[in-house]
C-alpha cells in the first residue's frame, strides 16, 4: 500500500529521534578509541620525602697500622722458628733464631783488625811505637847536649880571637858546628811532632775505620739472628721456614697489631676534589658479606698517581678491629660519604631530563605530561634530591614503555 505524504513524515521523525543517540554514541566511542591509540603508556614515579646520600664508590687495601718485618741480614740457614701464623706474641719474645757462625767469625776476625788499627793510630798519635819514642828522646837528649857543647866551644874561640890565640879559621869552623848541631836538634825535633805526613795518618785512620765499620756490620748481623718481637702483636706472615736457606735480604717474618688496621682507598682523579676531612667511610669485605665497618677520613691525597689503567688519589683511615677480622692486604669495598641530606624531595635519577643546561621533569596532570623546570642538589646513582618544582606525592613520567618520545603535552596512560 503507497504510503501517503503523512506517513513518511511520521517515518522521518521517528528515524531522527532514535538514531541520532545512536550515531552521537558511535562518535563518542570512535573518539575515546582515537584518544587511546594517540595515548603512550609511561612508567612513573611519586615525588618523596626521604635521605639522599652522594656517594663516591672506590675499592681499597687493608694494611696494618703497627707492622714489623724481619729480613736475613746475610745469606744464611733458618737455625730455628718459635712460632706459627697466627700466634700471638709479646714484647722482647724469641721468635726465629738464623745460623750466626759466619757472622760471629766475621766479627772475630774486624775485631782483631780493629784492635791492630787502634794501635797503629795510637802510634801515629805519640809519634811512633813505644821503642822509638823512647829512642828519639835519647837522640833528642844528646842533641841538645852537642847543641850546647857547640854553642860554648863558638864562644871560647870567639874571645880566644879577640886575644889573637885563635884564628879566624877556627872560629868558622865552630860556627859550622854549631849549625850542624842545631840542624841536627830541629830534625829530632820534627820527629817527635811531625813524624808522619798527613796522606799517611789518613791511611791509618782510614783502617781503624775500615776496621771498625767490618765490626760493626758482622755484631749487627749477629744481633739481627736472632729475631725478637718489638711489640705486642700477632704473626701473620711467616715464609722462613726452619732449617731453610735464606738470601740477604729476604723475608723471614710479619708482625703486626691488628687491633686497629689502616685502610688505604684509591679514589679516582675526578672525585678527590670532593673529599673533605672527617667524611664518613663504610668498608665492606666480600668474605663477610653484609659486615660493615665505619671509619671517616684522616687524610687527603696529596698527589694523583697511576694505579693499573687508574688515576687515583690515597686516602686513609683507621679502623678498629677488635675482632681480628680485617686480615692485612686483603681487597676491600670503599663507599666515602661525600654528603648527606635528610628528610628532603628525591626522584628517580633518569626522570630527570637536561634541557640547555636547566633540569626539569615531566608532571603527569590526568592524562597528559607537563614540563615542570626544577633545581636539583645532591644526586647519586638513582637519586636526585629536588630543591624547588615539586610537592611530594606529585607523579612524574620516567619514560615510556613502548619506546616511543615524551614531552610537554604528550597524552599518556599508566
Amino acid at each position: 500500500m503507497p504510503l501517503n505524504g503523512n506517513s513518511s513524515a511520521r517515518l522521518t521523525r521517528r528515524w531522527w529521534v532514535t538514531g541520532l543517540p545512536i550515531l552521537a554514541a558511535v562518535i563518542v566511542l570512535a573518539a575515546v578509541w582515537r584518544h587511546r591509540n594517540d595515548s603512550v603508556p609511561v612508567r612513573t614515579a611519586v615525588v618523596e620525602q626521604a635521605n639522599i646520600r652522594s656517594l663516591i664508590s672506590t675499592n681499597g687495601k687493608i694494611e696494618p697500622v703497627n707492622n714489623f718485618e724481619a729480613h736475613a741480614p746475610a745469606a744464611t740457614s733458618v737455625h730455628r722458628v718459635f712460632v706459627k701464623e697466627g700466634d700471638f706474641v709479646k714484647t722482647g719474645q724469641l721468635l726465629l733464631v738464623l745460623d750466626d757462625a759466619d757472622a760471629r767469625a766475621q766479627a772475630a776476625r774486624a775485631q782483631t783488625l780493629m784492635k791492630a788499627a787502634q794501635a797503629d793510630l795510637s802510634a801515629v798519635e805519640r809519634g811512633g811505637s813505644q821503642e822509638e819514642v823512647l829512642n828519639l828522646e835519647a837522640q833528642l837528649v844528646k842533641a841538645r847536649a852537642d847543641r850546647d857543647s857547640a854553642q860554648r866551644s863558638l864562644d871560647a874561640l870567639k874571645r880566644l880571637e879577640q886575644q889573637g890565640a885563635a884564628s879566624a879559621g877556627e872560629v868558622r869552623e865552630a860556627a859550622n858546628g854549631l849549625a850542624r848541631a842545631d840542624a841536627q836538634l830541629t830534625l829530632l825535633q820534627q820527629k817527635q811532632t811531625k813524624r808522619y805526613s798527613k796522606p799517611e795518618i789518613a791511611r791509618v785512620e782510614a783502617q781503624r775505620a775500615e776496621a771498625q765499620a767490618t765490626y760493626d756490620a758482622a755484631q749487627d748481623v749477629v744481633a739481627k739472628s736472632n729475631v725478637r718481637a718489638p711489640f705486642d702483636g700477632i704473626v701473620y706472615s711467616l715464609p722462613a721456614k726452619q732449617g731453610g736457606f735464606v738470601a740477604a735480604g729476604d723475608l723471614l717474618l710479619q708482625v703486626a697489631d691488628l687491633r686497629k688496621v689502616l685502610v688505604r682507598a684509591f679514589v679516582d682523579e675526578p672525585d678527590v676534589g670532593r673529599l673533605s676531612p672527617g667524611d664518613p667511610i663504610e668498608i665492606t669485605w666480600d668474605a663477610l658479606p653484609g659486615r660493615v665497618w665505619q671509619a671517616r677520613v684522616t687524610a687527603i691525597p696529596s698527589t694523583v698517581k697511576l694505579r693499573g689503567s687508574r688515576n687515583v688519589g690515597e686516602t686513609t683511615c683507621i679502623v678498629d678491629n677488635t675482632d681480628l677480622k680485617l686480615l692485612p692486604n686483603v681487597n676491600v669495598g670503599i663507599a666515602i660519604v661525600a654528603a648527606a641530606h635528610d628528610h628532603v624531595l628525591v626522584v628517580p635519577r633518569e626522570a630527570v631530563r637536561i634541557d640547555d643546561t636547566k633540569p626539569y621533569v615531566l608532571q603527569v596532570v590526568g592524562h597528559e605530561l607537563k614540563r615542570r623546570d626544577v633545581e636539583t642538589s645532591l644526586a647519586n646513582l638513582t637519586q636526585v634530591e629536588v630543591t624547588r618544582g615539586l610537592s611530594a606525592r606529585d607523579i612524574i613520567a620516567i619514560g615510556s614503555s613502548n619506546g616511543k618520545p615524551i614531552g610537554d603535552g604528550t597524552q599518556v596512560e599508566f
